[in-house]
C-alpha cells in the first residue's frame, strides 16, 4: 500500500502554513506521536496527472534514504488530499535564504551547497533516478548547515528497457537544453540545473528567470550555455566547476561521480 492508514487529523496539531510545494500547499506540523516538527504536503487528487505525480513522489522518497534528500515519514489520504508527511528542515528552502541575504552566497558556501547536492544526485542516479526538478526551492537547508533535496513529483526512474526520457518537464530557467528540446536525455540533465542553482547562489538568481518559456528555450539556443554575468568577482574553481555542470552537449557534462572525484 502506498499510504498509511490512521488518523493523521489526530496525529498531526498546530498546523502553520510554509507556502507552496510541487503539487499543493506545505505545511509544518507537530506530530503528536513523536513530540517533533513535521512538514506535510497536502495534495488535491483531481486529477489523473496529479495522482500519478503523488504517487511518484512517495515512492521515490520511500525507498531513496539518503543524508542529503529529505527523509519520507509517512502518507495519508484525507478527503480526497494526500497528505505527505516529511522532515522538516527550520533553514527553509534555498531559494528562501537566497531572497534573506538580498545578493549572493560567498563561494564557500556555493561549494558548499553544491557538494551537498551532488551526493544527494549521485544517490539518486546510481538508483537509476533523475530527479527533473532541481531548483533552489527544491533544496531544503538546516540551520545545522544540512542540505537536501526535495520534491520529487517529476522525477523519473530509468530501466533497462528505458534507459532516457524525453519528456519536456521541469521548470524553464533550470531545464537542460537536451530537455527543453523533447531530446532523449538522462541523469546529466540534473547537473545542467545544479550548474543553474550555483549560477542562482553567485547572483541571486537565476539567468532568464523571469522569461517566458519559449524565450528561455530561444536565448539558450542563441547564446550557449549561461555564464556569469560578473566574471572577475568569482575564482577560477567555480568559472570551471560551472563550466563542467552548463555544456550544452549533454555528452561533455560532467557526471554527479565525476564531479565529486
Amino acid at each position: 500500500s502506498i499510504v498509511s492508514l490512521g488518523e493523521p487529523m489526530r496525529k498531526y496539531t498546530a498546523f502553520e502554513n510554509l507556502g507552496r510545494g510541487g503539487c499543493g500547499a506545505v505545511y509544518k506540523a507537530l506530530d503528536t506521536s513523536t513530540g517533533q516538527q513535521v512538514a506535510i504536503e497536502k495534495m488535491t487528487l483531481q486529477e489523473e496527472m496529479s495522482e500519478e505525480l503523488a504517487v511518484n513522489e512517495i515512492v521515490v522518497m520511500r525507498d531513496s534514504r539518503n543524508a542529503n534528500i529529505v527523509t519520507y515519514l509517512d502518507s495519508y489520504l484525507v478527503n480526497g488530499e494526500l497528505w505527505l508527511a516529511v522532515e522538516f528542515m527550520d533553514g527553509g528552502t534555498l531559494s528562501d535564504a537566497l531572497r534573506q541575504c538580498a545578493v549572493y552566497l560567498e563561494e564557500g558556501q556555493i561549494g558548499s551547497v553544491c557538494w551537498e547536492c551532488l551526493q544527494g544526485l549521485h544517490f539518486l542516479h546510481s538508483c537509476q533516478v533523475i530527479d527533473r526538478d532541481v531548483k533552489s526551492c527544491n533544496v531544503l537547508v538546516g540551520m545545522d548547515r544540512s542540505v537536501k533535496l526535495a520534491d520529487f513529483g517529476l522525477c523519473a526512474q530509468l530501466t533497462p528497457e528505458r534507459s532516457k526520457r524525453s519528456s519536456s518537464v521541469g521548470t524553464p530557467s533550470w531545464m537542460a537544453p537536451e530537455a527543453m528540446r523533447g531530446e532523449a536525455y538522462g541523469p546529466k540533465v540534473d547537473i545542467w540545473s545544479l550548474g543553474i542553482v550555483g549560477l542562482e547562489m553567485g547572483e541571486g538568481e537565476a539567468p532568464y528567470q523571469r522569461e517566458p518559456r519559449l524565450r528561455v528555450f530561444e536565448l539558450i539556443e542563441r547564446n550557449g550555455a549561461p555564464k556569469l554575468r560578473n566574471p572577475r568577482h568569482h575564482s577560477a574553481l567555480l568559472h570551471d566547476f560551472l563550466r563542467c555542470c552548463l555544456q550544452t552537449d549533454e555528452d561533455r557534462c560532467w557526471s554527479a561521480q565525476e564531479l565529486l572525484e
